[in-house]
């Protein structure tokens, strides 16, 4: 199930609500704290996190791990799966914008895609991660279009169910990270890892954590 934990970010890094303080200001040294819900990956339970998408009124930020180990060609299964639950998620991120009763634009909702275990040989660099989960969310966008016309919707319908539940821009072209700028979601891929024979290399990680706050 998911479960917070409230966690330190580190005393030197960077925050954005700090970048008109000077270098000399006490506050510096100030620990920052913040609350990190972790939600289950697996399949039967993503469930939780799609409810706290919906439920959470002080959301921030959102960190997507994925297996850069896992995303090679010699293991397309784990590159699906993991785009499969990205689509997914950012589609609820899109939706909580196109459904707003708001007349004011979206609140900046940032996502990170922490490619975790770089320090593997087998690992995909993080501009790799980002290309393979757009054509993977591609490959799904299509394979869900053709869903739809199977399942008998017609063709004078399909713009607006395609709308709906289209993530990205509507048409056959390629999905990009950059077309959900449009809905305030901001995309970012940025490779770290956890452990490792020199131990965990996690900075640009807590960069992106500290820029949001």
């Amino acid at each position: 199930t998911a479960h917070t934990v409230e966690v330190s970010l580190p005393v030197k890094t960077p925050v954005a609500s700090s970048r008109f303080r000077s270098p000399n200001d006490p506050t510096w040294e100030v620990t920052k704290r913040l609350l990190i819900q972790d939600t289950p990956g697996h399949g039967k339970l993503r469930h939780y996190a799609m409810d706290s998408l919906n439920k959470s009124q002080n959301l921030h930020g959102i960190i997507f791990v994925v297996d850069a180990a896992d995303l090679s060609s010699e293991a397309s299964e784990g590159a699906r799966q993991a785009a499969e639950y990205l689509h997914d998620v950012l589609l609820q991120l899109q939706k909580r914008a196109t459904n707003s009763k708001s007349s004011r634009a979206p609140k900046e909702m940032p996502v990170l895609i922490a490619a975790n275990k770089l320090d593997l040989f087998t690992a995909l660099p993080a501009p790799l991660v980002k290309s393979t989960l757009e054509s993977e969310i591609t490959k799904l966008r299509k394979s869900l279009s053709a869903g739809l016309l199977d399942s008998g919707v017609g063709a004078k319908d399909l713009d607006a169910a395609e709308e709906q539940d289209w993530l990205g821009d509507v048409g056959d072209g390629p999905f990009d990270f950059s077309q959900l700028q449009e809905f305030n979601v901001q995309v970012k891929i940025l490779g770290g890892n956890v452990t490792g024979v020199d131990g965990s290399d996690v900075k640009q990680w807590w960069d992106w954590i500290g820029s949001i706050m």
